[in-house]
């Protein structure tokens, strides 16, 4: 009996790596076809919305220009005066601020009192928008601060305007100006802490992580660094004094009337830090000051110049070729402000246009009437008061303005409550802020923050509404 010999057969290389290659190309063929779909949408979907706009409506009309007057506005206002010296302070926390900084006072393990209410009194030293807050806000996350001391960082820095809050008393009541800075700042604190417990799990991570970061060398002393950022500070803060009313009293008009020299005295004192402890050459620093001061002479009614002249002076003097270790520093600054205003700018731009065409300026119409909103947040109940907060959210107000509007709508019938609800939820946020918060804490904690806002600023109105009824 013969025995039988059975042979199993294996595929060829050349056979499996066909198979393999014809796997490839399938998922790729496959890949593009759902992206031609995608495409195709897209561009159908813009086409019928480019073809069946209402452009012979007036209301149409006068939304697109009011998004463009918002967006200019906004430029000639706030992107030289508050974005740009933001950029900087934040690019400047980046560079010379030691993440051990941070950490020690805002950081994940740092005590909670002291994290806390380090962030949620900022608002009282930086007179600043919900935008102006964002880079500073970004410098901060990015250096380790802890998500719960950071957001309330965020909240309070517009919210708790010490301007805005003796305006609000002034105008519209002590009653509602108390309550506008008691529940400012109870909100940053409660909503920073609601953040830290929603998601602890990521905090606890990054408090281990933190745990084994080495101690860093510091290269000068903490006053010194103190005192840089104190004469950024105060160039953003006085720069940006608002108006006083004319019942605000003398100390605050004689504060807006000098202003622009208490700047002047701030940037000269920026100049020689930078020179003495920065290593600025001070030839340079001559030629810079020197371009400042042609700038005063020559456009003496219009301050904004030599301030531009000093900003584009200091981007010169920064932004140079890193040659020993303080040019590295120095460029470190420039790459780092430079970073943030290239992640920001375009976001707000885009957010401003929006918010203009939809709510429109402040005293001016977008594509949603204000007899809406006005009838929307009349009394005392859920809706009017989840109404207010919400508006007040996407809309857009720029530092002070949110009284006047106030003021506005208060006498068309708005109800107390409602009132204080956009007060505690609009200075705070807005379309353009959202955008930019996004791309730095991403999707799902930038809805749980803003709800937290919408949530809290409603009930806060219904019981202040229930209270002085």
């Amino acid at each position: 009996m013969k025995a039988v010999h059975t042979t199993t057969s294996t595929p060829a290389a050349g056979s499996s790596f066909s198979t393999s290659w014809r796997t490839l190309t399938g998922t790729l063929q496959k890949t593009l076809s759902r992206w031609e779909w995608k495409w195709l949408a897209i561009l159908v979907g813009g086409f019928l919305v480019v073809y069946y706009l209402p452009v012979d409506s007036a209301r149409f009309q006068g939304a697109v220009l009011e998004s463009i007057y918002l967006a200019t506005w906004y430029a000639q206002e706030h992107v030289v005066l508050c974005l740009v010296p933001a950029f900087f302070i934040a690019g400047g926390i980046a560079s010379f601020v030691s993440q051990a900084s941070v950490m020690k006072y805002l950081g994940a393990n740092a005590p909670k009192a002291l994290a806390y209410g380090v962030a949620a009194t900022s608002g009282t030293i930086l007179a600043v928008c919900s935008c102006t807050i964002l880079p500073l806000f970004s410098g901060i996350y990015r250096m380790g601060a802890g998500l719960g001391p950071a957001i309330a960082f965020l909240y309070s820095g517009p919210a708790i305007n010490m301007l805005a809050i003796i305006l609000t008393a002034s105008v519209l009541g002590p009653q509602l100006g108390i309550a506008r800075a008691v529940g400012a700042v109870g909100f940053s604190v409660v909503i920073g802490g609601l953040m830290h417990l929603i998601f602890r799990k990521e905090e606890q991570e990054k408090s281990k992580a933190q745990m084994m970061l080495p101690e860093p060398q510091v290269k000068r002393p903490l006053w010194q660094t103190a005192v840089y950022f104190g004469a950024m500070v105060g160039i953003l803060v006085f720069a940006n004094w608002g108006k006083p009313q004319a019942d605000s009293g003398a100390l605050w008009a004689a504060i807006y009337d000098s202003r622009w020299l208490v700047v002047a005295g701030f940037g000269l004192a920026l100049a020689l830090i930078l020179a003495r402890w920065f290593g600025v050459h001070w030839g340079q620093m001559l030629v810079a000051g020197a371009a400042v001061v042609i700038a005063a002479i020559f456009f003496a009614g219009q301050p904004t110049v030599p301030f531009v002249v000093g900003v584009v002076a200091l981007a010169l003097l920064i932004n140079q070729p890193a040659t020993d270790e303080d040019s590295e520093e120095l460029a470190e600054w420039w790459q780092q402000s430079w970073g943030f205003a290239k992640q920001i700018m375009p976001l707000l731009f885009w957010g401003v246009l929006v918010s203009g065409f939809l709510l429109g300026r402040p005293g001016h119409e977008g594509l949603i009437p204000s007899e809406w909103v006005a009838w929307a947040v009349g009394g005392n109940s859920l809706l009017s008061n989840f109404m207010a907060s919400f508006v007040g959210a996407f809309m857009y107000f720029a530092t002070l303005t949110e009284v006047p509007i106030l003021q506005g709508l208060l006498g068309s019938g708005m109800g107390q409550g409602p009132a204080l609800a956009l007060l505690l939820a609009g200075p705070a946020l807005s379309l353009p802020n959202m955008l930019v918060i996004r791309s730095v804490l991403g999707t799902t904690k930038t809805i749980v923050f803003v709800s937290l806002v919408i949530g809290m600023a409603t009930f806060t109105g219904m019981l202040y509404g229930a209270l002085v009824s």
